[in-house]
């Protein structure tokens, strides 16, 4: 009885958020999804764009070939806003959208959706990532060149200000710089530079309203990540709690201490996932959300799991409630939120915290000595910095001075049950793309030609004369406009952009091994001249960073190297491999699109007559479409497991020795004989 009574007696801290990052092929599989993670106690939804979605494409457009539903769900138009949150209450709903070039217009669509549902606007919670900033360093989903993409970014921050008060307008994502490598003082230092650029932009505005700015600031988010320094991942958020805190008071002159506070959302790393030995992963997930949840002061305000699946492919819904009741299992079995912070009054962490807190404010300095987070990002500073970083980390693995386990120690395991058998990792299917199409189709046959292009001319007066875009975007949402027409019609204003690849002559590296040095120089004495690689990412994938390092280190060992950035058409591929003279073309592609994306190049370069050229093939694939690759042709298929690129690039020379074995073992055409 008295214990009883002293168990209810503790006050209990309300646990944060519980969400999963979830979304694929449909509108309506993603609903089943969403309704049934909640069913299962998640508080709160996190939803995944396929990438045309993200980069303003409709899903019949070319650039979309492959990519529907792949690494989220398409929404093309307002019918499929509807059906993805069918049966959904908005109104009571928190819901993350990790959507950035093209956050305005679905945001337009959610708030048009929740208006059909009667719910009040000013009382919708939830967030939008909008950090177009750091898609120039890591994540690759810009559109536009980064002047009008902060301006859009301003927008929605001040519309929502005004009109959806309790929304997130913007997750400040220092998440995907860690990602691409980012050390602790460079997530911390990034993402502060990227909330001061957009904040100083909101000032600027013309008719932005000074006594609204505490109100703006409070409504900034951030998004972080953990990886597996768990103690110095405690202290970068508590760093980064109290230098936000700084910055409010310092630079803003905010008093408020409730509008200073530091609010984040996490996804623990991605990036250290394994391929090898993959359920290992489950105790590096539980490892990193402990460093974002155990300190009180810099608690996280909604968490996000990935699957120990990952680096395999899509997680199936068992693997993400796996996720899911990891958090319920700390939150509510533990006595975790009973007490004030454990860390307080820790000299290891107090000293740490201030280390990381001078580090940043000596890089927030140099930072503002080019000119800012945007100038820095246009000159391709801040950029190859991360390469420089990435390629330190992924150094010290490939040499074992940083271990992770069961792939550069302690490779001989037990074969794992939870990859066996059909069904292991979940998949989309290849109709879901003809089928989008087809839904769009009718979509456009049904709507009133006449309301849609007068929304999308009031839309392009809005983006020329600076009007803020959200009645307009919200306008042409309800008129029937869809994604590709809203993405088209601002591309038209804004122009496109194509962002630094970070690797460049300037690029410091940690150097390649004799070894492979020796072989590429071997190889160039029997060509008579330089190998020339081409790296390509063809298709919408904006995740660069294995094709950075890949184009980086070749270089060291002797490749003559073409890599041009993200987005590239197969046709400009080939093109370039043509211009150049490739030896060898290398293809990267992480959004599961590889199987159309390598047989169309493949077609062209047959067409070109390149069809002597050997192309590899780098992503995250399976054994099952490794071997569809390979009887394409592709000569070898890399994934996760390989992370000793000295080894890739002895297989790149050994690649092209053998074709050119081929080639000089090949029969001679007989001449033609004359009668």
């Amino acid at each position: 009885m008295g214990a009883s009574a002293e168990i209810a007696e503790v006050k209990r801290d309300k646990p944060w958020i519980i969400r999963t990052y979830a979304g694929h092929s449909t509108a309506a599989e993603s609903n089943k999804l969403y309704r049934g993670n909640l069913a299962k106690g998640q508080t709160g939804l996190s939803v995944a764009f396929d990438l045309p979605t993200q980069t303003g494409y409709d899903p019949d457009h070319e650039l979309s070939r492959g990519e529907v539903g792949k690494v989220g769900v398409s929404i093309a138009h307002l019918g499929d806003m509807r059906a993805l949150f069918d049966q959904i209450p908005l109104a009571q709903m928190n819901t993350s959208m990790t959507i950035n070039a093209t956050a305005p217009w679905l945001l337009a669509l959610y708030l048009a959706v929740a208006e059909e549902q009667g719910a009040p606007i000013a009382a919708l919670q939830g967030t939008t990532q909008n950090d177009i900033i750091k898609e120039y360093l890591s994540r690759g989903t810009y559109v536009f060149p980064p002047a009008p993409s902060l301006r859009l970014t301003k927008d929605v921050i001040l519309f929502t200000t005004k009109e959806v008060p309790k929304w997130n307008p913007m997750n400040v994502c220092s998440y995907h710089l860690q990602e691409a490598g980012a050390t602790p003082v460079q997530e911390l230092s990034y993402a502060l530079a990227i909330a001061i650029a957009v904040l100083d932009t909101v000032r600027e505005d013309p008719n932005f309203d000074e006594a609204s700015f505490s109100d703006v600031f409070s409504r900034i988010s951030f998004f972080v990540n953990a990886g597996m320094r768990f103690v110095t991942e405690i202290c970068k958020m508590r760093a980064f709690a109290e230098l936000w805190d700084e910055i409010a008071q310092e630079r803003y002159g905010i008093t408020d201490a409730k509008k200073r506070i530091f609010r984040y959302g996490v996804q623990v790393n991605s990036l250290g996932l394994t391929e090898q030995q993959p359920e290992n992963n489950v105790h590096r997930i539980l490892i990193e959300m402990l460093a974002v949840t155990l300190s009180k002061r810099a608690r996280a305000r909604a968490v996000q799991l990935p699957a120990w699946n990952e680096a395999l492919g899509l997680p199936r819904p068992w693997d993400q409630q796996w996720s899911m009741r990891m958090q319920q299992i700390l939150a509510f079995e533990t006595d975790l939120l009973e007490y004030d912070d454990i860390f307080d009054g820790s000299h290891v962490i107090e000293k740490r915290v201030e280390e990381l807190k001078a580090q940043t404010r000596a890089e927030l300095e140099r930072i503002g000595g080019i000119g800012g987070a945007v100038a820095a990002v246009e000159t391709g500073a801040l950029k190859r910095a991360l390469v420089e970083s990435n390629a330190k980390r992924i150094s010290a693995i490939e040499a074992g001075d940083q271990i992770v386990v069961g792939v550069n120690k302690w490779q001989q395991g037990e074969p794992s049950p939870l990859t066996a058998g059909e069904g292991a990792i979940f998949s989309v299917s290849e109709t879901v793309e003809m089928e989008a199409a087809n839904r769009i189709k009718a979509w456009r046959e049904q709507r009133d030609d006449v309301a849609v292009k007068a929304a999308l001319d009031a839309l392009e007066e809005a983006a020329r004369s600076g009007t803020n875009i959200m009645p307009a975007s919200i306008a042409a949402a309800k008129a029937g406009v869809t994604t590709g027409e809203w993405g088209g019609r601002l591309r038209q204003v804004f122009g496109e952009y194509r962002a630094p690849t970070g690797v460049t002559v300037e690029t410091a590296s940690s150097g390649a091994a004799d070894e492979a040095r020796l072989l590429i120089a071997d190889l160039g004495e029997r060509l008579g001249e330089q190998p020339r690689l081409v790296v390509g990412k063809p298709g919408l994938d904006g995740h660069s960073n294995g094709a950075e390092q890949i184009a980086l280190r070749a270089r060291d060992v002797g490749f003559d190297v073409t890599y041009d950035g993200i987005r590239q058409t197969p046709s400009e591929i080939v093109a370039k491999a043509k211009e150049t003279g490739a030896h060898v073309v290398g293809l990267s592609i992480l959004s599961g699109s590889h199987v159309p994306l390598v047989r169309e190049v493949r077609a062209m370069m047959r067409e070109a007559g390149l069809d002597h050229v050997p192309v590899v093939v780098g992503g995250i694939i399976s054994p099952e479409d490794e071997l569809v690759l390979k009887n394409m042709g592709v000569r070898a298929v890399y994934t996760p497991k390989d992370y000793a690129i000295d080894r890739i690039m002895i297989d790149l020379g050994k690649v092209i020795e053998k074709s050119l074995d081929a080639k000089a073992n090949r029969p001679q055409a007989e001449p033609a004989q004359v009668y």
